[in-house]
């Protein structure tokens, strides 16, 4: 498990996606709010990870989910600096929890505000075209069958 610590924001990144990631050029990410979830679904990146099929579905589950966002900020925006974590995450694509100063502060103001209870881990995903945020308690990752066989 990858974990960076940036000393002067005071923030964690743990890395959560192990052998999976989400298609690079055209996840195809969707977000829905379940009874009980918060479900994110997106394109697997078959390319550079075993088992995974072209157009297969991966899911993660957010449960305790308080609020989420998926905002604009693209790679490059990323890469330019746009987004509050440019300067101190470790990778864009990657999923991590965030431990510490999460700079709201520096946050858009687009949450989607869903539960009544606080979520306690913030959650943050680096996708092609957007970030995903959450605030929940925990987390599953689903990998869904193909239907190319």
């Amino acid at each position: 498990m990858l974990s960076v610590m940036c000393k002067k924001m005071e923030t964690e990144f743990i890395q959560l996606n192990k052998q999976w990631n989400a298609e690079p050029n055209d996840p195809g990410e969707v977000v829905e709010e379940r009874d009980g979830y918060l479900s994110l679904t997106f394109r697997a990146n078959p390319w550079a990870y075993e088992g995974y099929e072209e157009g297969q579905k991966l899911e993660l589950r957010f449960y305790g989910c308080s609020e989420w966002r998926n905002g604009e900020t693209n790679d490059e925006g990323w890469y330019s600096g746009q987004c509050r974590f440019s300067k101190i995450a470790p990778r864009w694509g990657e999923f991590y929890e965030v431990r510490g100063n999460t700079l709201l502060k520096e946050c858009p103001n687009d949450w989607h505000r869903i539960g009544s209870e606080a979520g306690k881990k913030h959650f943050l995903f680096y996708l092609r075209d957007s970030t995903f945020e959450c605030k929940a308690n925990s987390y599953e990752f689903i990998k869904k069958k193909t239907h190319n066989k």
